[in-house]
């Protein structure tokens, strides 16, 4: 009988397929920043720890500097899959795959670096936020301070107000969308800026409720059919210019149960809450939104200050 993280472990897709892993290879933009990051922040002779390792690349992209990597993954067809491919490649005898559960490993030794890119969009699905604090209370019990240094080192989330068009040859189907990030789509209209709403530090201590409650001031007339949610893994800070090496998730768009039209000046409020490692489920149930007029901005804005 699976307890209850199990059974949302698996309802999550954490076991996701090998094909998946193997896209995620050719994926040139999230595998040259994790390996900058991760050549920059190990240094020659690191101990590093990867939790949910998949095919091992990471781990390998370590082991180049490290003197031993732990990588740590919970299916065993990956874990079959990333020993096969670490013995076809140089250095790949550094990196010791076991078979655990990240939310139980700990290393026999202190390490330098932890690895852990268990990344979705919004924090949603995968457990990193969760893994990460319950590893770290863990490795603080067991070897005291200091703790390791974090890859990534934090996250940033925003949210933006969209008009999304669902026409699909004709056929209208307002469904979740992952958009590639910088690609122009006639399809998708900004009304809004994006607004920040979480700032994930993973060297400091993290709670799990992730929720925000804001507005937007539209500027395009148009009508809001979408919120999209942008998040930035920052995989390492550059402290000599002050710059990161960063990572940005696929947008996901969230459809609106009924679209708002809006003109330039309206405010939007929006508010949700979530779990960190929910299901997407989760942050679309608990989403509000609702319409301020310009004029009833204006007249709240002479309230305030003739009131």
């Amino acid at each position: 009988m699976l307890n209850e993280r199990e059974a949302e472990s698996c309802y999550l897709g954490q076991f996701i397929p090998l094909q998946y892993h193997h896209n995620m290879l050719m994926d040139q933009n999230r595998m040259e920043n994790f390996k900058a990051a991760i050549t920059r922040l190990v240094f020659e002779g690191a101990k590093v720890l990867e939790l949910g390792g998949g095919t091992g690349v990471l781990s390998w992209f370590a082991a180049q500097a490290a003197s031993k990597v732990y990588c740590v993954e919970f299916n065993p067809d990956m874990v079959a899959e990333a020993r096969r491919l670490l013995a076809m490649n140089r250095h790949g005898e550094k990196v010791e795959v076991i078979h655990a559960d990240a939310f139980e490993y700990l290393p026999p030794e202190p390490v330098d670096v932890v690895i852990c890119e268990m990344i979705h969009v919004a924090m949603l699905r995968e457990k990193q936020v969760e893994v990460i604090e319950n590893f770290k209370q863990r490795y603080l019990a067991k070897f005291g301070g200091p703790l390791p240094v974090f890859i990534p080192e934090a996250v940033l989330m925003a949210v933006q107000p969209l008009q999304q068009t669902y026409d699909f040859s004709g056929y209208q189907a307002p469904i979740i969308q992952f958009q590639q990030p910088g690609v122009f789509s006639a399809d998708t209209v900004e009304l809004a800026q994006p607004a920040l709403y979480s700032v994930i530090d993973f060297s400091q201590t993290n709670g799990m409720q992730i929720g925000w409650e804001g507005s937007f001031t539209i500027e395009n007339a148009g009508t809001v059919s979408a919120l999209r949610f942008v998040t930035k893994n920052v995989l390492a800070v550059v402290l000599e210019n002050s710059s990161t090496i960063d990572w940005l998730n696929h947008y996901m768009a969230l459809p609106l149960p009924e679209p708002i039209a809006v003109k330039a000046g309206d405010v939007l409020q929006v508010s949700f809450d979530y779990r960190a490692g929910g299901s997407i489920a989760s942050l679309q149930h608990s989403l509000q939104v609702s319409l301020k007029t310009a004029a009833a901005a204006r007249a709240g804005h002479l309230s305030l200050a003739y009131g």
